[in-house]
């Protein structure tokens, strides 16, 4: 397909594909039957972004979508030799095990990071791969082995549609069948080779040496320079009618763009949709393939949750252990060590500065988290998009395996941070005291999550979801207990609401409850109910963020 930019191309083959709802007028049919979700297993797209984890390795990321697509039949060596066989198949051997790379990440080229979207498809041998403007700044020799490829894949039996800007000659030679659009309308349908000759016939014919996408491009934007004007439009010109003359005394580009219409309508239209409409002789049984709306996942739920939980703690290591996330932790805990030296003691002063510094401890771990959460789904959003779009695995799984892939990184930092502060301040020199001090934390840092996810998810705009969350904090920091004790009825609520309430309070509770009952004005329980006020914000947080995906899903057509 070509045309100029805003002709419609990416529209069409995104109908074509399945990505998005039929139209209200027409129809599409594969194999004499609609669309179905079983023909996401036998279709490839390939988007004109390069949607990818930019810290895998190119074998990780074929790999990977290897084991989630290909069917549950092959076992996981099977699909792994598929993955290296699809490597070599696009020549990316030599960069097997660059990472992928990205805007801060150093990786592979733009040609191999084009190759390894194309293998991502390519990895299930669909029958249909539709490949939206696969050269997109690439140069002209990278462009033309991509070409290639895709040539050899549409040798191979396969049907490949693909969406091409500006292509060289040498591109555009490549090409079966040419699609022409402008403005939505379609200006030629055949072969390629034929293109230049239908061209002819109807008066249009380049004056110089020129590409011949270069001639069709300039004819589908309605520009006639160094083009012969065919006589009818000549005619329309001499009237002198000022709506469809240009100063160069050439017909409009609106009055070309109806003229190519017309002819392509009363001339090639009609013979075209004949031929397409013809019966073909389908075999049944190729039909009943369609005809199954049974989607077939490539792997169980189980097996799809823990490919997902380990590619993602591959992918987010690298964020989570940068030195400098580690410093920002360490230098926190270091300055609030020197700060509460040794300041342990049962006196009701020693008791009050101590309660100052586990409330931080509170607010930090509180704050922390929600603003590193916040970013999770609106980032991941077009991955997401894109792997849900090919049935790659449910929903379910991903945001189960997405939210728990976290949590072994989110503890490390946390303990490192409590062994600091708590033996530099002198805390309850207790081994229970010590673990209960880091239980609480954590506890406290998957609820401030689960905000920040269900923020996120909800939203799915980060200036909103910033500004929202940052209100949010404050407010639950404010109603914390340390800085208000008596807290007006009509709106005392909101302290059951804040996490930092609750983890001040255990935290209290876990170094003064055998010394004392009440400490800086806040009586300490329990701790019972604490601990299931904190719980149900880690589950109720995430279902919200879970709900709110699925509306997304549903909202986006997919």
């Amino acid at each position: 397909m070509m045309g100029p930019s805003g002709s419609g191309k990416t529209t069409l083959l995104s109908l074509l594909g399945g990505r998005v709802k039929e139209p209200t007028g027409g129809s599409i049919t594969y194999n004499e039957q609609p669309y179905s979700k079983h023909l996401k297993s036998r279709i490839g797209f390939v988007t004109q972004d390069d949607i990818l984890f930019p810290h895998l390795t190119v074998r990780e990321t074929l790999t990977y979508a290897a084991r989630l697509r290909l069917p549950k039949k092959l076992t996981k060596e099977e699909k792994q030799k598929r993955a290296i066989d699809v490597i070599y198949e696009l020549g990316l051997e030599r960069c097997q095990d660059t990472m992928i790379g990205g805007s801060f990440v150093r990786g592979v080229s733009g040609g191999e990071r084009k190759r390894v979207c194309i293998g991502n498809e390519i990895i299930i041998n669909p029958s249909l791969l539709f490949l939206d403007e696969p050269t997109s700044g690439l140069d002209s020799t990278t462009a033309l082995r991509t070409v290639e490829i895709l040539h050899d894949i549409a040798e191979a039996g396969k049907t490949v549609i693909t969406t091409i800007h500006q292509p060289s000659s040498r591109l555009f030679h490549k090409f079966d069948k040419l699609i022409l659009l402008g403005k939505g309308s379609l200006l030629y349908f055949g072969k390629a080779s034929e293109a230049m000759d239908y061209f002819s016939t109807i008066g249009c014919t380049p004056l110089i040496s020129m590409n011949p996408a270069e001639f069709l491009l300039d004819l589908a934007n309605g520009n006639l320079n160094d083009v012969s004007v065919p006589s009818e439009l000549e005619d329309k010109v001499q009237i002198g009618n000022s709506d469809t003359e240009t100063r160069n005394g050439k017909p409009s580009p609106a009055i070309v763009h109806e003229y190519l219409v017309e002819a392509y309508e009363t001339r090639v239209a009609e013979s075209e949709k004949k031929k397409l409409l013809a019966p073909m002789m389908i075999d049944e049984e190729l039909k009943s393939k369609v005809v199954t709306s049974k989607r077939e996942w490539g792997a169980s739920w189980w097996t799809q949750y823990s490919i997902l939980f380990w590619r993602g703690l591959k992918e987010r290591r690298h964020d989570y252990f940068s030195w400098l996330r580690i410093t920002q932790v360490v230098a926190t805990a270091v300055i609030l060590g020197m700060l509460w030296w040794q300041s342990g003691g049962d006196s009701p002063k020693h008791m009050q500065e101590q309660a100052g510094l586990l409330f931080f401890i509170a607010v930090f771990w509180g704050f922390f988290p929600v603003f590193t959460a916040i970013f999770t789904f609106p980032q991941e959003r077009a991955m997401l998009n894109k792997e849900r779009s090919a049935d790659m695995y449910r929903l379910s799984a991903y945001f189960l395996a997405r939210t728990t892939s976290d949590i072994p990184l989110d503890l490390i930092l946390p303990v490192l941070f409590i062994l600091v502060v708590y033996f530099m301040a002198g805390l309850k020199h207790d081994v229970c005291a010590f673990f209960l001090t880091v239980l609480t934390t954590f506890l406290c840092i998957v609820a401030a999550q689960g905000l920040g996810l269900a923020i996120g998810a909800t939203l799915m705009d980060l200036k909103k979801a910033t500004t929202l969350a940052s209100v949010t904090v404050m407010t639950f920091m404010l109603a914390g207990g340390y800085f208000v004790k008596e807290v007006p009825v009509f709106i005392s609520w909101l302290r059951y609401l804040s996490y930092n309430y609750q983890t001040y309070k255990l935290l209290l509770k876990v170094q003064y409850k055998e010394k004392n009952d009440w400490v800086d004005g806040i009586k300490v329980g329990n701790g019972v109910k604490e601990v299931s006020t904190l719980l149900a914000m880690v589950f109720g947080y995430r279902l919200l963020a879970y709900i709110s995906l699925r509306r997304m899903k549903l909202h986006s057509g997919a």
